[in-house]
């Protein structure tokens, strides 16, 4: 069972992942980005093949949906454990939504740092590697690199707020 939401990002009520993408119903995520503890790259990571949204493709941050009964935060802490095996300090960067024609949810934006090394969890990691911040940018650009639509969005938004970078 996951949180159902309304489009104001409240919970309404629980209902099960199968529904929630059968019915396209509004949901959470907790969203991670990993930066290196320099703060010069970011871990990308490509998604299995069995994945049920967006299998294969690249994904520049970690995270998922938030569980019934579960905060962001807590989603973001247990996220970050079950993909990647880390257990480092979060900061909580921005809220925001993400709608198309296969989802839709408000994103919660976490940050953390640290240099690994990282424990894929074998049925969503199929593969991890740094990506320089510059490296990024470009590959977010580029509509033909294999990135998740919904990491693309985020990953710009991010981006924009933390221009300093």
């Amino acid at each position: 069972m996951i949180n159902l939401y309304d489009e104001a990002a409240n919970v309404v009520g629980e209902v099960t992942r199968e529904r929630m993408r059968a019915e396209n119903l509004w949901h959470g995520c907790a969203t991670i980005v990993v930066l290196s503890l320099n703060g010069e790259r970011v871990y990308v990571h490509r998604r299995t093949d069995i994945k049920d949204i967006f299998p294969g493709l690249y994904d520049c941050t970690a995270g998922g949906v938030i569980d019934a009964g579960e905060t962001p935060g807590e989603a973001a802490v247990r996220e970050l454990r079950e993909e990647l095996g880390a257990e480092t300090p979060l900061t909580f960067l921005f809220q925001t939504t993400y709608v198309d024609e296969w989802t839709r949810y408000h994103a919660w934006i976490y940050e953390t740092r640290s240099d690994g090394p990282f424990t894929h969890q074998p049925e969503e990691v199929a593969w991890g590697g740094w990506m320089s911040l510059d490296e990024l940018r470009g590959r977010i650009e580029d509509p033909g690199w294999p990135l998740v639509p919904d990491g693309r969005v985020v990953a710009q938004e991010w981006l924009r707020r933390t221009s300093s970078r």
